[in-house]
């Protein structure tokens, strides 16, 4: 039995779905009786997970999701006043709540997204949510400070004002002012989620492997560069450098 199908059933459920041009892979965080809320377990379990999901042989894209009735409440109290939150970085080699990936991850919000979780659900690609999502920072209100990026990626989503507001006020928007925000892509409804969240996945999938992972790699790189010369001139040098492989793999196949 492999490391994923030991998952299965456990505090992350992953499960592989092949389509014509590879496979899908679905993680689920499955603490439905905590709303999901990480503990030390969870809190290693779902970056294995989607290291494992990554290095599947022709994985094409990953949806994260919660089993209901949240995505995820953000970290266990019980945990953190126990000391299981340490202050140093929990995942050496990365300081996001998502190892790095070679394919796109596709967040389905499912219910509430509040503080830990509110970060996992920022280290996808984009996000589309049920009507019953709702987000939250609760850093402040229970005496903590995000430490995965959120005060990065909050902003470049919604806007500095809007993103300081989250943070220092704690209060919950729901998915159609997160729609309207700019936080979520799209708003469907709760029992159509996965199914719509399958058929972005499948688009990605359906297009050319290489291409998807290089565009992906070059909006991390020109995010750091704002809109600036420097950016533009690193796009057009990634695209020039994108055809030569380019032509050397039609070249190859002919």
């Amino acid at each position: 039995m492999s490391e994923l199908d030991g998952m299965r059933e456990a505090i992350v459920r992953v499960d592989i779905r092949e389509i014509a041009t590879g496979k899908i892979g679905i993680i689920t965080l499955n603490r439905p009786e905590s709303r999901n809320a990480l503990n030390a377990e969870l809190s290693a379990a779902l970056p294995a997970a989607v290291s494992q999901c990554d290095l599947e042989p022709n994985m094409r894209a990953i949806v994260l999701t919660g089993a209901d009735p949240a995505f995820c409440a953000g970290f266990d109290l019980r945990d953190v006043s126990g000391g299981e939150k340490k202050g140093e970085n929990p995942h050496p080699g990365y300081w996001g709540a998502l190892p790095p990936t070679q394919v796109p991850i596709v967040g389905a919000i499912n219910g509430a997204a509040i503080t830990g979780g509110f970060e996992i659900a920022l280290a996808c690609d984009f996000l589309i949510a049920s009507d019953k999502a709702r987000f939250a920072d609760t850093h402040a209100k229970v005496g903590m400070v995000p430490g995965w990026g959120l005060t990065i990626k909050l902003p470049q989503l919604i806007g500095t004002g809007r993103a300081r507001r989250m943070s220092l006020t704690a209060e919950m928007i729901d998915a159609h002012t997160a729609l309207d925000w700019g936080l979520v892509t799209e708003v469907v409804a709760h029992d159509y989620l996965l199914s719509r969240a399958l058929e972005i996945a499948e688009s990605i999938a359906n297009n050319h492997a290489g291409a998807v992972t290089a565009i992906r790699s070059l909006y991390d790189e020109v995010a750091r560069l704002g809109d600036s010369d420097a950016a533009y001139a690193l796009e057009n040098q990634r695209a020039r450098e994108w055809a030569k492989i380019r032509s050397q793999q039609v070249r190859g196949n002919s």
